[in-house]
């Protein structure tokens, strides 16, 4: 559907300021609409996240860490509350932030301070959005501490190596550390090059890899329940059963005298099985990593994220019940098996089990690369355009995509000039910084075996991306709902269920986790030195040590820097608002940031400016 007129003219002029001869600045284009993601890709984003090696690996750490099956269940349950919280409040802020003073009140009445008089424009970014607006006092310093977390760990370098050891497995070959970590930086490779080539490809990958994961995980779900009811599958009917190592007295796993019995002490070991539930049900952050690129948000994103982490939580949970059924809790899951693997062997009674096993986890786990490789290219992209990063400009551009440049050379549209919808970009620079860091992770632990690698760089994702930045944000809602009050509440573009009570769950659930972490497991734990090669305090440690580098690097862009240039960075963002379907949403954007000297009279005071013009007029 063309613009209207105004919209039009716009547009025009903010490409035309551009691609002026003496201009500075950057145009970054936005999705045009025929472009954006439908309902369906904003179910899948969160699914293909979600949906990886956790659920299929973590139930067997779970349950040797509680040794209570009727912990374990309550844990997983109690995820799905977590990460349904998490949600609620992402679109909470997701829908409120950032705000803009829409063009038609821009051309009749002067900028006022007042909020209300400001409407919330979807904008990529996710988290970073949010937390700028939330400690805005300075921006430049949340950019700088946020930025530094989510651009080194905001990768799925572990989930690569985790990938290549897979594929190891399910060939029947060796583990060998260079043939894994090649594996790895293929898979990692591979996802780049392709967002980067073929925009729409991606999306349509994500997609199918969704279905298939979906139908897999459903299948484990039909085939345990049956098995247990009495259908055969090779082996015959099987039956759960927890086996006291003890009094090796036998009982179903769903023995509500018993599930309980057995439960461990330790707070290291719920403190890390919480982590591992959390991080597996994390994903609902997907989809707003990209939400300018999501078509009439107001109406369909906050249904299509709901359903989807609801489809997931009843999945995960029935899955783990499924296991159960079939599966026997006894000495066999202290020997490192995940669960699924288990599963097999006790349904189809196959020694073929583990392979089979290990090529689901690595088609799962490359959904999780593609998607997130997807998602954080965008918010990478919008930490550039804050100017805090070398050659800034350079990585917030956007490119028109080789699959869209040599459709339109060979495959010429038909359609009318007015009416041809723009190629396609993809934020290419953006990808190659994100490639470069999980190339980087990957080699930074290559004096460790992969297990050790996957282990560590995902619990270092998960306590610093999705718990310690979790925490921030839910904090701040709180605060915004304290701070603001009505004024907050009225302008809000989503208003959860109860309140603020998704926010104050997942603020406490993020600050437990956070100080917890801190506790030495026991010697008996599977989270323990012995068993995971990795020390307890190492990935609080470097979780705080990279919030602190991102403050480190603002002392030295905001203060060293200025002094010794003489110069301060000014930045410039002009967002360009146009009514696509009866939504407001951002068409293209002007981004300048350039060191600029002061005069005389500022030369002892130098600083960071930031000017961010809301819409171009």
């Amino acid at each position: 559907m063309p613009l209207e007129a105004d919209d039009q003219r716009r547009v025009d002029e903010a490409i035309a300021e551009a691609e002026a001869n003496a201009s500075t600045k950057l145009l970054v284009r936005d999705a045009s609409e025929h472009q954006k993601l439908g309902p369906v890709t904003v179910a899948c984003t969160i699914l293909n996240r979600t949906i990886g090696s956790g659920i299929y690996v973590t139930p067997a750490i779970i349950l040797r860490s509680t040794g209570s099956v009727g912990i374990s269940l309550l844990l997983w349950a109690f995820g799905a509350v977590v990460g349904m919280s998490a949600l609620l409040v992402w679109l909470e802020l997701g829908l409120s932030i950032p705000k803009f003073e829409i063009p038609d009140r821009a051309l009749t009445q002067p900028q006022r301070e007042d909020e209300n008089a400001f409407q919330s424009v979807p904008r990529n970014g996710g988290e970073k959005n949010y937390l700028e607006y939330i400690y805005k006092a300075p921006k430049v310093r949340t950019t700088c501490s946020y930025g530094m977390i989510f651009i080194i760990l905001g990768n799925l370098s572990g989930n690569a190596i985790a990938f290549g050891i897979y594929v190891m497995d399910a060939a029947g070959l060796e583990r060998h550390d260079a043939a894994v970590r090649g594996l790895a930086v293929a898979s990692m490779t591979v996802a780049c090059l392709l967002h980067a080539v073929w925009r729409r490809g991606g999306i349509l990958m994500n997609n199918f890899l969704t279905l298939v994961k979906v139908l897999t995980l459903t299948a484990i779900i039909i085939i345990g329940f049956s098995a247990s009811a009495g259908a055969s599958f090779g082996k015959g009917p099987v039956h759960g059963e927890t086996v006291d190592l003890t009094s090796h007295q036998i009982t179903s796993n769903f023995d509500t005298q018993s599930s309980f019995s057995s439960a461990k002490g330790g707070v290291a070991n719920y403190v890390e099985s919480i982590l591992l539930v959390v991080y597996t049900y994390s994903g609902y952050e997907q989809p707003f990593y990209v939400l300018s690129e999501v078509s009439q948000p107001r109406k369909n994103f906050a249904k299509s994220t709901i359903a989807a982490m609801f489809l997931a939580a009843i999945l995960f949970v029935l899955a783990n019940v499924a296991y159960l059924c079939a599966v026997s809790v006894d000495q066999r899951l202290d020997r490192s098996l995940d669960m699924a693997t288990l599963f097999f062997s006790e349904v189809f009674g196959t020694d073929a089990a583990p392979r089979v096993m290990s090529g689901i986890l690595a088609f799962s786990i490359l959904g999780n690369i593609v998607v997130m490789t997807f998602t954080a290219s965008r918010v990478k992209q919008e930490i550039a355009k804050e100017g805090v990063l070398p050659f800034s400009l350079f990585f917030a551009t956007s490119t028109t995509t080789p699959y869209a440049w040599l459709k339109e050379r060979f495959w010429q549209s038909k359609l009318p000039e007015s009416r041809k919808p723009l190629p396609e970009q993809s934020p290419a620079a953006a990808l190659l910084l994100h490639w470069i860091f999980s190339m980087i992770m990957i080699g930074a632990t290559s004096s460790r075996l992969p297990r050790v690698s996957y282990t560590l760089l995902v619990s270092l994702y998960s306590y610093s991306v999705v718990v310690m930045v979790g925490f921030f944000v839910a904090a701040g809602l709180l605060y915004l709902r304290y701070s603001e009050g009505k004024e907050w509440t009225n302008s809000a573009g989503f208003h959860p269920w109860g309140g603020p009570t998704a926010a104050i769950i997942y603020a406490t659930v993020c600050a437990f986790i956070l100080v917890a972490a801190w506790i030495p497991p026991t010697a008996d734990s599977p989270f323990a030195h012995s068993q995971t090669g990795i020390y307890w305090y190492t990935v609080p440690t470097v979780g705080l040590v990279a919030l602190s580098m991102g403050y480190l690097y603002y002392i030295g862009l905001h203060y060293i820097v200025p002094r010794m240039k003489k110069r301060v960075l000014v930045v410039e963002r002009e967002a360009v608002l146009v009514k696509e379907k009866g939504e407001w949403v951002q068409a293209v954007e002007l981004v300048e940031a350039s060191w600029e000297a002061r005069g005389p009279k500022n030369n002892t005071n130098f600083d960071t400016e930031r000017i961010t013009v809301s819409v171009k007029n």
